[in-house]
This record gives structure tokens, C-alpha cells and sequence, in this order.
């Protein structure tokens, strides 16, 4: 029988990192700048690989062959075959991420053979006047943004919005937008790892080079259409799931556990993801069987799973396509 499934985090150095993800649980290396935390990952080379139970050592794509549509559901597994569409992470901020955009489905298929990224934030912990960058504070035009770009004054078009704990914001691809520092974020994404950066401060390497910079596939890829409300948050509620965001790469709920929590996915047909945020709960499924989740875990429950229930103090994201 089928079971939630956890996995074995994937580490990446960045140079924009730190080493606040220990305070996840992650085995930060001692003078690594290490800047995400990869939880749940279907992308090729990144594959998540399963640390529980009997399958145990098996990476998701190799039990998505076997158990199809028992782990991600049936219209899942019709769209997207043994890719798990869904990639998840923890960010470490420690200091300003680069300016960029990430194309949409189209634009990424027909460039990269690829999905594209759209994806959302929920702010975990954020030092006194730690913000973000997300899409432009007002109507810009192309060629308003162009010579921005050349004249290195970027920055003064990007609304920049100071954040807390609890924060939770929506970035559709084709949303300029840039993570600043100081910030620990879960973040929730299609699965796809392009970023077309445009502009990164005027930061360099340990060599003193720049990094590279993707301008020109930018362009095409922004949405200059008026800017929106990005803000999603939503103030949990003591033994409830409440919605944050839905749209066609993924449904997002903020899930509070105060005692006890029961969830019931007969009618669903997806997997579902837990992202224990804070505090530390028992999960319960099948003829009893158990598992603990602190904070820092991540946590697969496969589509052929139709009730989960939980029991403690914790704050999860509930995640499912």
C-alpha cells in the first residue's frame, strides 16, 4: 500500500545564500553560501529521492512509472506522464537576489522544450524591513524598460514591498521580480528551472566577474500589461485549511493544526503536498499508520491516499494540482 513519501533535500550553493536553512532542519555544510533547499523535485538531474518506507532509495520518477496515476492522479498523469509537475523549495536570502523573469508555458516550450514558471512565495521568517520586488510600480512601456536596462536604472521602476512572517505573494511567468535579502521563503513553482536574469545589482563573483545576464530573451518574456495585486495572504484559522491560491499550475492552501485536522481527498484527483511551516504534528492514514512532521518537512501524500488526519500544533502549506 502506498504511503506519504518523504525525500531527501537537494542543497544548492548560491551566491546570494547564507545558512539559515538549518533552522529547517537542512544539513547546511560549515562555510557554504548555500541558497535553496530543493524539497519535491521532478526536474531531470534533480530528481527527489525517497528517504521512507519501502521504496525507500527510489526516485519520484522512477515510482511515477510504476504507480502512474496512483501518485499523481489520473489527469495529472494524462498531462504530464512520469514528470511530477509541481517543484518545491526553501529559500535563503541572505542577500538580494538578481532582477529576472521567467517565460510562460509557450514561450518555454518553444525555446527550452520546457514548462514554464509560475510560482508563489510564503514568507517563513524576514528580517526587520526585508522585502520584495514584485512587477513594476506602474505602467511601463518596452522601451520605457530597455532604457532602464542600458542606463542600469532598473530598480526604480520595481515595486518594492516590505514583508513579514505569513506573507504569501503570486508571481505569474512574465512577472519582473527579484527576492530581497535577509528573507526565508517557501517557495511553490511548475516544475522548470529557467530564469532569464536581467540585472543583479552590479554584484560579482569571487573572481570579481559578473554573472551572466539574459536581456535580450527577457524582453519578449515580461508582461507589460498593467500591473496587479500580487498579494495573496490569508490569516490562517485554528483547525481549518484556507485557500491561497488556485490557477492551473497549482492549488494552494495555508492549513492550521491545533489539536486535530482531518482531510478527506476521495473527490480530488491529485497528490497532495505538506509543507510543514512551523511546530510539529502527527500524520495518520490507512489502518493507522503514522508519521511525524516538524518543521522543515516536506511531504508527499500520493493520489491514491483518500484521507490523511493530523495531530499536534503546526502550520502547513497544502499543496495539490
Amino acid at each position: 500500500m502506498l504511503y506519504p513519501l518523504k525525500f531527501k533535500p537537494r542543497l544548492k550553493p548560491r551566491i546570494w545564500g547564507g545558512g539559515k536553512l538549518g533552522e529547517l532542519g537542512k544539513q547546511v555544510p560549515a562555510g557554504q553560501a548555500i541558497g535553496e533547499s530543493w524539497e519535491l523535485s521532478g526536474v531531470q538531474d534533480d530528481l527527489s529521492v525517497i528517504t521512507n518506507g519501502f521504496l525507500k532509495d527510489n526516485d519520484l520518477q522512477e515510482i511515477i512509472e510504476v504507480y502512474m496515476d496512483e501518485i499523481v492522479g489520473e489527469a495529472n498523469y494524462e498531462k504530464y506522464g512520469i514528470e511530477f509537475p509541481i517543484l518545491v523549495k526553501f529559500i535563503d536570502a541572505h542577500d538580494v537576489l538578481s532582477i529576472q523573469v521567467h517565460p510562460d508555458d509557450e514561450l518555454a516550450k518553444e525555446r527550452h522544450h520546457s514548462y514554464g514558471k509560475t510560482e508563489m512565495w510564503y514568507v517563513i521568517a524576514a528580517e526587520p524591513g526585508a522585502s520584495l520586488y514584485v512587477g513594476f510600480n506602474r505602467q511601463v512601456s518596452r522601451e520605457e524598460y530597455l532604457r532602464a536596462v542600458s542606463q542600469g536604472t532598473l530598480p526604480s521602476l520595481l515595486r518594492k514591498v516590505e514583508v513579514k512572517p505569513g506573507d504569501a505573494y503570486f508571481i505569474p511567468a512574465g512577472t519582473i521580480h527579484a527576492i530581497g535579502k535577509g528573507l526565508l521563503i517557501a517557495e511553490i513553482q511548475e516544475t522548470s528551472d529557467i530564469t532569464y536574469r536581467v540585472d543583479d545589482w552590479g554584484r560579482v563573483d569571487a573572481n570579481g566577474n559578473p554573472r551572466e545576464l539574459h536581456t535580450d530573451l527577457a524582453v519578449d518574456a515580461i508582461d507589460f500589461s498593467a500591473p496587479q495585486d500580487y498579494d495573496i495572504t490569508r490569516k490562517p484559522a485554528a483547525g481549518q485549511s484556507v485557500r491561497l491560491k488556485e490557477c492551473a499550475h497549482f492549488t494552494t492552501n495555508i492549513a492550521q493544526v491545533e489539536g486535530e485536522l482531518t482531510r478527506d481527498y476521495s473527490a480530488l484527483d491529485s497528490f497532495v503536498i505538506y509543507i510543514c511551516l512551523a511546530g510539529e504534528a502527527e500524520m495518520t492514514w490507512g489502518t493507522g499508520e503514522k508519521e511525524i512532521l516538524a518543521k522543515g518537512d516536506t511531504v508527499l501524500i500520493p493520489a491514491a491516499l483518500n484521507e490523511i488526519r493530523l495531530e499536534g500544533k503546526a502550520t502547513f502549506l497544502e499543496v495539490w494540482l
